[in-house]
């Protein structure tokens, strides 16, 4: 892939007061390919999708492009689906807190991207506000399991990283008003 397209397919979430669009993932990414791999199609997996009672995947209510919705360039999914699938991201992601800092994932700034491929697998960067926190075996099962919830995602596969480094200037001013830095 051509550092054009990758760039055309790469969304970075640095700032929270402003989401940003998802960001289609090509089939040649690694990532999508890993995701595709990592999920089996077990009762379990597909029981996230709907409610607990109903392993059926949740349809949404977005306009595919068949039936008439805005196309996206790199991607099958129109500008509808990845737009609502964007919202239920980020809802879930702000439903997960440091347990250490009152105040959301999101806001903290700790999501540096959020990918989609065709398939409505999603991969998260994501870092930490230490590289020896308490829960940074714990927060990424936290965060799949919200983003798994959000209905028409797929599968869902986080990466802890730490470049760039995490510093307080990636906050939010909700996240700074949560922690009393005004």
């Amino acid at each position: 892939m051509t550092s054009a397209a990758m760039e055309r397919d790469r969304l970075d979430v640095a700032v929270p007061e402003q989401p940003s669009e998802l960001r289609p993932s090509s089939a040649a990414d690694d990532r999508s390919a890993d995701l595709k791999a990592a999920h089996t199609g077990t009762p379990d997996d597909e029981v996230r999708q709907g409610s607990c009672s109903d392993p059926s995947p949740v349809p949404t209510a977005a306009t595919t492009v068949t039936e008439g919705g805005t196309p996206v360039a790199g991607t099958t999914l129109s500008a509808e689906e990845l737009d609502e699938l964007r919202q239920g991201i980020v809802m879930a992601l702000k439903t997960v807190y440091d347990p250490e800092i009152p105040s959301d994932i999101y806001e903290l700034g700790l999501i540096y991207s959020i990918d989609v491929d065709d398939e409505r697998n999603v991969a998260i960067d994501m870092t930490l506000t230490a590289p020896g926190c308490p829960v940074a075996g714990e927060m990424p099962i936290w965060v799949e399991n919200a983003v798994g919830a959000v209905p028409g995602v797929n599968a869902v596969k986080v990466q802890i990283v730490f470049d760039p480094p995490w510093d307080q200037s990636r906050m939010s001013d909700e996240a700074k008003l949560a922690i009393g830095m005004f």
